[in-house]
């Protein structure tokens, strides 16, 4: 299992295991993590699930498509770091990754 670490607003972190093939959005929500709403789903169809990536892992998670960018534009603090939780893979290669949810969602 990948572990990810969600960070509230709080500073509080919640490590979690994820499954390969979800998404951190997923995750988040079968762990009843704070700070994810996740209207849509995971259609990409809102920017309820918006999340920042920790500088370190900002590499290795890639950049967001461009329909994920043109969500975010409805997110609230967008940062380079924003991306929408529920277009990030699990996969092994993030294992140890470090998100931390905003202050509030779009």
């Amino acid at each position: 299992m990948v572990k990810i670490s969600y960070i509230d607003v709080e500073g509080t972190t919640r490590t979690v295991e994820a499954e390969e093939g979800s998404t951190v959005m997923e995750t988040a929500i079968r762990n009843d993590v704070p700070g994810i709403i996740a209207e849509c789903g995971g259609a990409c169809a809102c920017a309820t699930c918006h999340v920042y990536v920790d500088e370190e892992w900002k590499d290795v998670v890639g950049p967001p498509s461009p329909m994920e960018e043109d969500m975010l534009d409805f997110a609230a603090e967008v940062r380079p770091t924003s991306r929408l939780s529920c277009q990030i893979r699990v996969r092994p290669e993030l294992d140890g990754l470090v998100v931390q949810t905003p202050k509030q969602q779009g």
